[in-house]
């Protein structure tokens, strides 16, 4: 009896796609992808796989998630873990030559296995784009302001980007901490949210008590435009003002988009994706527990493909925001022609006819029917070519 069940469960973390959410999905996919290409970006397909010493290493997708398989010379590949790693291989062999930037964009799915108790697609749609060779301040705005109008185009009302800015927790943390051992187990806390543990962790640290504040106050730098002055003053490197006063400058261009109240601030803010190096974002919309999409700068990632470049970009999750969105069981606008033999040429030009016009059209010959009234049920329009014409 295990064995039959089996032979119709899914591999763990790998769902079905239904009629009803694959119509969604494709209707948000197309509307995000017609603003992405409004922006001047194009898109590119990568390879599924890809090999593990050059993609699969650079990912910032921890080794245990990654999907490894061997090929016939014994090469180590993974299932892509992520689309920022294969696009910066991309740019970097074939596509970033003369160092203006450039703009690309991608749909694709990626990978990453899960652990029984997760609960977690393994696979899952990305939507995104990577503005590359740009280090400007202008170019995270664009990234941010584009991703911003794709969500509206997809008909998301209600949801907040969640802007920080990994080089001044950095410089903060090595600032008083001295190293990067200690200054990880910290990040850790705040990539997880526990703050009540960062807290504890700070008070249990040998620090003076001013150095003890200034790891709490990191805390309360979250919220408007108007805290990025208080972190200014919270640092005392060079490196970390500059953090801050890059934040700053983000905000003043993200104000001319228009796009600045949808944004705050969050200088905890941590990322599992090692590659980051300066600004980052997540965007959460109501309802849904997790980020619907996240971004960031990563100016070194292009670099381990021998290739520097300064990179930004972001990926939207199509799952998380289909959720955010709610999922609609409307029904696609399909008619049907149902027909006799009698009428059976007859039918196809009929459906030819309302095909051309852009209609969707199935055409099905009555004896294939077993319930005709369960059958109807099926579509919006119906249409009956029974018997012969001149009896109709």
């Amino acid at each position: 009896m295990s064995k039959k069940l089996f032979m119709f469960e899914k591999p763990l973390g790998m769902r079905d796609t239904l009629p009803f959410l694959y119509e969604m999905k494709k209707r948000v996919r197309q509307a995000m992808a017609d603003e992405i290409e409004k922006w001047g970006y194009e898109f590119i397909e990568t390879p599924t796989l890809e090999y593990y010493e050059t993609v699969g290493s650079v990912s910032a997708i921890a080794d245990h998630r990654l999907f490894k398989l061997l090929d016939q010379q014994g090469h180590t590949l993974v299932l892509r873990p992520d689309m920022t790693a294969p696009i910066a291989r991309l740019a970097a062999s074939r596509l970033y030559k003369d160092g203006n930037p450039l703009r690309l964009a991608y749909n694709a799915n990626v990978f990453r296995a899960q652990q029984h108790e997760g609960g977690r697609p393994a696979e899952f749609e990305q939507i995104g784009i990577e503005c590359i060779g740009d280090g400007t301040i202008a170019a995270d705005a664009e990234v941010i302001s584009l991703m911003i109008a794709m969500l509206k185009r997809a008909g998301l009302q209600h949801f907040t980007v969640t802007i920080g800015h990994i080089g001044y927790v950095n410089a903060l943390f090595l600032e008083i901490l001295g190293n990067e051992e200690r200054a990880s187990v910290l990040r850790r806390f705040l990539y997880e949210k526990n703050y009540v543990g960062y807290r504890e962790h700070v008070q249990s640290l040998p620090l003076s008590s001013i150095d003890q504040k200034r790891l709490l106050q990191l805390l309360s730098l979250r919220g408007s435009g108007m805290m990025l002055e208080e972190a200014k003053e919270v640092i005392h490197c060079e490196e970390g003002k500059r953090a801050a006063e890059e934040l700053a400058a983000l905000l003043r261009a993200l104000d001319m988009y228009r796009v600045a109240d949808v944004v705050k601030f969050d200088l905890t803010l941590v990322s599992h994706m090692s590659y980051y190096t300066g600004i980052l974002f997540e965007v959460y919309a109501e309802q849904v527990g997790f980020p619907i999409g996240n971004g960031g700068r990563y100016d070194d990632l292009l670099e381990k493909f021998a290739r520097k470049a300064p990179a930004t970009g972001f990926g939207i999750r199509v799952d998380r925001l289909i959720e955010a969105l709610g999922e609609s069981e409307a029904e696609p606008n399909i008619e049907c022609i149902v027909f006799s033999q009698e009428r059976f040429a007859e039918a196809i030009e009929l459906a030819d006819a309302k095909r051309r016009e852009g209609k969707r059209v199935v055409l099905q010959h009555i004896s294939g029917i077993r319930d005709i009234d369960a059958y109807s049920k099926r579509y919006p329009s119906m249409t009956y070519l029974l018997g012969s014409k001149e009896k109709e």
